[in-house]
């Protein structure tokens, strides 16, 4: 059985099976991590991995594989968002990876502060950010705590919740123990199954790291670097996460699209193929093994035309979430006037 305390990379067999790194390739694993699927995808002959992360605890990792596959391997320190700026035209990609989900070792580490169990400091940063959510629960108003935790977290206490951090702030400063008594003592029902912070902390970690703009500029950008018959796939881990991809992915393989560079009067065509509607699940032996893969989902779509521009309505779809994450403008101005 794996070990959970160390990387597991979650829906690996089906991954691999997917992408078929067995017929050689580039592959950008954008959520490089503990590099479980890039040391997979390299133990393939004739294959080549760009990797990204933007937590700079994976550069160690990255060192180590770099040693084993020299040159076949690449490593870049920035979000996924940045996918763009590789300038990678030339590069005959045949698929793009991304995993969503937090390892054990990130959720532990008391340095980030990911957990509601953490003895370290509120923090949630994932490598490179402007603010903490220690900055943002201490100074956020009412109103936008009480939308960052309904939308990003679907908490159904978000507004009493909200509320009692603001009042219990202002005599003392909110700290990550102080924050899940305040969640807990708010709660209208108990959960038996999933702690009372667990919505709160999600929610917390999403504007943070500000993964919904994070996340659909990643699959603009891999839409843009993926070849004609490469494979974008994307594990997700909350139903956020899974409906901007459904969207993304549904509304470019059933809506035609055109090349913004196509001449005018050109035939409109789908962008991707779907080959199912139903994300890929863990098997009953995975999530045995690996409890925490039970909520994973796998969506994948393979490119039917070379387009590098084209057309999508992803940005105005989400924008009453990119609007939320945006209320981190008060804190950038807070801390640098």
């Amino acid at each position: 059985m794996p070990d959970v305390r160390n990387h597991y990379p979650v829906l690996l067999t089906e991954i691999i099976s997917i992408i078929t790194p067995q017929y050689g390739g580039t592959f950008i694993d954008c959520t490089f991590g503990q590099g479980g699927y890039t040391k997979r995808i390299l133990n393939f002959e004739k294959t080549k991995v760009i990797a990204l992360d933007r937590d700079l605890d994976s550069l160690k990792k990255a060192e180590e594989i770099q040693k084993e596959f020299k040159d076949r391997f690449l490593f870049k320190n920035i979000k996924f968002s940045e996918l763009d700026n590789l300038k990678l035209k030339k590069e005959n990609i045949k698929g793009v990876i991304f995993d969503l989900g937090y390892s054990y070792i990130q959720i532990k580490d008391p340095k980030k502060g990911l957990s509601f169990e953490s003895i370290g400091e509120l923090n949630m940063k994932m490598g490179i950010n402007d603010f903490s959510a220690k900055e943002a629960i201490n100074n956020l108003d009412e109103k936008e705590l009480t939308q960052i935790f309904k939308y990003f977290g679907d908490e159904k206490d978000s507004s009493r919740i909200a509320h009692n951090i603001v009042e219990d702030r202002e005599t003392r400063e909110i700290t990550t123990e102080e924050l899940v008594r305040i969640i807990d003592s708010s709660k209208r029902k108990k959960n038996q199954k999933t702690h009372s912070a667990t919505k709160v902390f999600q929610a917390l970690r999403i504007f943070v790291n500000k993964e919904i703009s994070e996340l659909i500029y990643g699959l603009i950008n891999a839409a843009k670097v993926v070849k004609k018959d490469g494979i974008i796939a994307v594990v997700t881990f909350h139903s956020l996460e899974d409906k901007i991809v459904k969207y993304f992915f549904k509304s470019l393989s059933e809506n035609k699209s055109v090349s913004r560079y196509m001449p005018k009067g050109e035939e409109k065509v789908n962008l991707f193929k779907s080959l199912s509607k139903k994300p890929v699940v863990p098997s009953e032996k995975e999530i045995r093994e690996n409890p925490p893969s039970r909520s994973a989902k796998l969506r994948f779509v393979i490119k039917k035309e070379d387009f590098y521009d084209f057309e999508t309505d992803i940005l105005e779809k989400f924008d009453y979430l990119i609007k939320i994450e945006n209320f981190s403008k008060k804190l950038w101005r807070k801390w640098y006037l």
